[in-house]
């Protein structure tokens, strides 16, 4: 078996596919390469999107590599730096993620795709937490899935292991784009060249305010912003770019953003 995750850097734009025959299972050295790779993208200017994707035609990810952990590998063992699959956790992550899910994604590979921003969906790409036929939680989606989508469809899936097709998880709302499975890659680069060329300081605070005002009132987050104590808020308002993006406006021309 070759290397288990492949990356390919371009126009800004990292690209990390899960290779990892027969089904794209994730074990721990899997998921600390993930958690690597994704701090990486984290921290170099020159890249501003990542898209998360597999190899092959039939699976996205169905999660754990529960073979691996028969051999050994434990539950609650070390899954590096992000949690697992390395997005989950990954502390301070302000750049957008787009998963591109092509094929079965079910339970880890499933929160895996919640943790990214964009989540575009082969036609044939069907989606499940199977976790209650194999006596274990979902963690990470029994947290997440019902705020994302209505209450009752996310405690249909915990609750019973039942799968969606794509059409259904758009309609319920995390997916947002169904892609004919031969155009899936192109258009995953597309999106991501597009954001590629947007404000990368103003993304940032997007993604900032959304994550910590999660748990915050509304006026208490919005007060945080206005007083610029948010990091990413902070630096947005004192850069170069806010000002580009204001004389672009006036002069009626496209930005051109620097990051800084």
């Amino acid at each position: 078996m070759g290397e288990p995750i492949k990356t390919r850097r371009e126009d800004g734009v990292l690209e990390v596919v899960i290779d990892r025959p027969k089904a794209n299972a994730i074990d721990l050295a899997t998921s600390r390469v993930m958690g690597e790779t994704f701090r990486e993208f984290r921290d170099d200017d020159d890249l501003r999107v990542a898209i998360v994707t597999a190899a092959g035609e039939k699976f996205f990810c169905p999660g754990w590599d529960l073979k691996a952990a028969a051999g050994g590998d434990a539950v609650d063992g070390d899954y590096g730096v992000g949690g697992f699959g390395g997005l989950q956790e990954l502390p301070g992550l302000n750049k957008p993620v787009i998963a591109a899910v092509n094929g079965i994604c079910c339970g880890g590979g499933l929160e895996i795709a919640l943790s990214a921003d964009l989540i575009l969906a082969a036609d044939h790409a069907t989606f499940a937490l199977p976790e209650i036929r194999s006596g274990t939680v979902a963690d990470a989606a029994s947290i997440k899935l019902p705020k994302r989508i209505p209450y009752h469809i996310a405690m249909d899936m915990l609750l019973t292991g039942r799968w969606l097709d794509a059409e259904e998880a758009h309609r319920w709302g995390f997916v947002n784009e169904i892609v004919p499975a031969a155009d899936l890659s192109a258009r995953a680069w597309e999106l991501a060249r597009h954001l590629a060329s947007g404000p990368p300081l103003v993304f940032a605070a997007i993604k900032e305010v959304v994550r910590e005002a999660e748990d915050m009132k509304f006026q208490d987050a919005l007060n945080r912003i206005t007083k610029r104590q948010f990091a990413t808020v902070d630096t947005l308002y004192s850069s170069d770019d806010m000002l580009e993006g204001f004389n672009a406006f006036a002069e009626k021309r496209d930005p051109a953003w620097k990051g800084r």
